[in-house]
């Protein structure tokens, strides 16, 4: 269907809209023509990313600026899908236009998924296949290969040396399948194609990290235009993406394999001087010019990444200190004896990086300007040396990496050493976090740069603690309720058993035995009631642990086992998907099967279960994060500080957050149906439910906002009968979707509504002016 908004055509490649969609279009291209953030919860399922690859489209297409969309998703599965819309998006346009308009998508992943060279795309580890994709690739191999030494390169990247850039792929929406299988049909490397043809499109498809992550981003997102339109789909999480962009950890471990790498640094210069010292001598000149001028090497070659320095850093020559190869080695070797040092200490440290710093120069006399570089004179000392990049150096570059971080940054961090894995461990094993507390400084540097940013998701109420913990301004900021004909879906709160006693996952009652066997009585009689597949969340692997084996001792999972299949996710990605695979085989064949996952978990994240897959969503408790974290204490100190947020209103947001995130796998589309179970007497307070998205709790009856496990089992029986009868949209009352000619019949009124809204308001003005002495 093709509509307008405001001067804007759209086209829509559906012959049918929902009322939010057209709304949610409505307010992205009033935040599109303002320029600025624009924060948009728009309800699961109701085809969010069609609408904004619809309207942004057009808006491109449209406008004379043309302007290049930067589209950031979490997962490969999401990035996948955002590119398959897409697809169908532009074959539809091209349909009703009768032309195909100049356009290229593509989306860019790791070169772990899009390598075509035999012996490399059979590492699983990413940084191995990085390195030997670097050890094929780089610039010295190729000249060692012209110099007649016996030197392997990858003939999928030396294909592609005898083409212009524009001309690596053709015009059109390429899938990461089509993007593969295009490299192997022309044996050209689809991720050095995609990566030389990020400037020629007009949409890019990304994970977060190739724009937040300062390491990555400025390999990757520099050279994007200030005009682009930039995206962040199912951002719920972006503040502790940020967070952990710029967050490290160092283990005993770490240190040693730093070590080794830097004794091959140091036998590798000595070859070097012996062989070659003009390089070395060539390395230094260009250091004094400072790192700008030393860093000639490709963008897409680069050795190692480094965290971004202020442009003021990047002018200044390299201290002198640290120019020279061998000075610099024995600088790094100072700075792993002193971690080494502060390692050994058995009692929990957290200290500020100035104190670090301060305390640091009092035993070492290392000051903090040459740590600052450290990361960029190790990649400039590494492509010098032409050294391949193995898993010792992986380590001192991110002890590079923490230098240079801990240099750089006085606020918004904090350092923890802590001696033991857990409280109960009597071995050392310490490890020191460089934990990033503010979430704002990563993703700064994309409000700077960018007019136009989109924060969109289908969970991110409360919307107001974005614009708090991200700092920025708003221009639009919109939570929106989802049409339905009938009621799909069902949330509901269980806030007792069927013996009434109260339950609840709060840690000094979650033991209980009559909470553990109320909440097996629930996971019993939905299994009994819901046909084919049931997902069941906790709010962490221990518990889920600990009332897996409460239930197995009770002989509920026996119970439970005689009506569906019980399958568990691990923290073991791998068992984690061949338990989804037998889990959505038992949904089909009619068996039926019981998913136990966590919160935050892979499952919670990036999987759907839509139609049989997930008739019913039960949430076992409130996903509070760990209190006793010293990191999150560390950041609940900052965040009421600094931004004057308390501690309670953050943990609860991030719970109902990840509460809603859970209840929205199962309702995947209008023509989904769904249970949605929150079982936690807490839940039956108004405030909790207030944290929820609007959708949720537009559809959340007061009469369902404290049941009991029988009250709920008869509930989900009567909803599921009535979702069984046959249904047909058009026999129902109430709208929940449009055609062209409602739309047009809508925005007529609207406008009609709108004018005489104006036409009153002018006349209390004239009628103000004439009482006005």
């Amino acid at each position: 269907m093709k509509f307008y908004i405001d001067d804007l055509p759209v086209i829509f490649p559906y012959p049918r809209i929902y009322p939010e969609q057209y709304q949610y279009m409505c307010d992205l291209k009033k935040s599109l023509d303002v320029g600025g953030v624009a924060l948009l919860e728009m309800p699961s399922g109701t085809g969010k990313t069609i609408s904004l690859l619809s309207l942004i489209i057009s808006y491109q297409q449209f406008y004379p600026e043309q302007r290049k969309l930067i589209y950031c998703s979490r997962t490969m599965s999401e990035i996948d899908k955002a590119l398959a819309e897409l697809k169908r998006l532009m074959a539809y346009r091209e349909k009703e236009l009768g032309r195909r308009e100049p356009f290229l998508g593509l989306g860019l992943t790791s070169r772990k998924n899009l390598c075509l060279h035999p012996s490399v795309r059979r590492e699983k580890n990413g940084n191995v296949v990085d390195a030997r994709c670097r050890a094929l690739t780089a610039g010295f191999v190729k000249e060692k290969k012209l110099a007649g030494m016996d030197v392997e390169l990858c003939d999928f990247h030396e294909n592609l040396e005898d083409l212009e850039p524009h001309a690596l792929v053709p015009e059109g929406v390429w899938t990461l399948d089509d993007l593969t299988e295009y490299g192997q049909k022309t044996t050209r490397c689809p991720y050095f194609s995609a990566r030389r043809m990020l400037p020629f499109c007009n949409v890019i498809i990304y994970s977060y990290h190739y724009l937040l992550d300062p390491k990555i981003a400025e390999r990757v997102s520099r050279e994007l235009s200030k005009d682009c339109i930039v995206v962040f789909d199912e951002a719920h999480n972006i503040d502790n993406v940020c967070i952990e962009s710029l967050s490290i950890d160092l283990t005993e471990s770490s240190l040693r394999k730093a070590s080794r790498g830097i004794t091959a640094l140091e036998r590798k210069v000595a070859e070097v001087k012996q062989v070659d010292a003009g390089k070395l001598q060539d390395e230094y000149r260009k250091l004094v010019q400072g790192l700008r001028e030393a860093d000639e090497a490709s963008q897409e070659q680069q050795f190692m990444s480094n965290p971004v320095l202020p442009e003021d850093v990047l002018k200044e020559a390299v201290p002198g200190n640290i120019r020279r190869a061998e000075h610099f080695i024995a600088f790094l070797k100072r700075f792993i004896e002193y971690l080494k040092t502060r390692m050994k200490v058995l009692y929990v440290i957290a200290e500020t990086p100035a104190s670090f710093l301060q305390h640091m120069k009092d035993l070492t006399f290392i000051e903090r300007k040459p740590l600052r570089f450290c990361a960029e004179r190790l990649t400039s000392l590494v492509r010098t040396l032409e050294l391949p990049i193995v898993d010792d150096f992986h380590s001192l570059q991110q002890i590079a990496t923490f230098a240079t971080l801990v240099a750089t940054y006085e606020r918004g961090f904090v350092l923890i050493l802590e001696p033991y894995e857990t409280e109960n461990a009597t071995v050392p094993n310490p490890v020191l976090h460089f934990a990033c507390l503010d979430a704002s400084i990563a993703i700064k540097p994309v409000f700077d740069k960018f007019r136009s940013v989109i924060i969109t998701s289908g969970t991110l109420s409360p919307l107001n603690m974005y614009p708090k913990m991200l700092q920025f301004e708003t221009v639009m900021m919109e939570s929106y309720g989802m049409s339905l004909a009938r009621n799909s879906f069902l949330p509901m709160v269980i806030t007792r058993g069927s013996d009434q006693v109260a339950i609840s996952s709060k840690f000094e009652a979650r033991n209980d035995p009559s909470i553990v066997r109320n909440y097996g009585n629930i996971l019993i009689e939905f299994s009994k009631t819901t046909p084919d597949g049931l997902v069941a969340f906790f709010p962490s692997y221990l518990y889920l642990e600990s009332i897996v084996s409460s239930w197995q001792s009770m002989g509920i999972l026996d119970e439970v086992w005689k009506y569906k299949l019980i399958l568990v996710e691990t923290p073991d990605a791998q068992e984690t998907t061949l338990a989804l695979e037998t889990y959505r085989a038992a949904c089909c064949n009619g068996r039926g099967a019981v998913l136990l996952s966590v919160a935050r978990g892979k499952v919670s994240e990036g999987v759907d279960f839509d139609h049989q897959y997930g008739r019913t969503v039960i949430m076992f408790g409130i996903p509070y994060q760990y209190t006793e974290s010293r990191i999150l204490k560390a950041r609940l100190e900052f965040l009421r500080d600094t931004y004057q947020i308390r501690e309670n209103d953050f943990l609860t947001f991030d719970a109902m957050r990840h509460a809603a995130q859970c209840l929205g796998r199962v309702l995947r589309g209008k023509d989904d149906s769904g249970i949605m179970v929150l079982a936690d007497k807490r839940y039956g307070r108004s405030d909790k439910r207030s944290k929820l998205p609007k959708w949720i709790q537009q559809y959340t009856s007061e009469g369902a906002a404290n049941l009991s496990t029988d009250m709920a089992v008869a509930l989900a029986k009567k909803f599921l009968r009535t979702m069984a009868q046959p249904f047909s949209l058009e026999d129902q009352e109430g709208i929940s979707w449009w055609t062209v000619e409602e739309l047009k019949a809508h925005q007529k009124s609207s406008l009609i509504a709108a004018k005489s809204k104006d036409d009153s308001m002018d006349f209390d003005i004239e009628e103000d002016a004439k009482m006005t002495p």
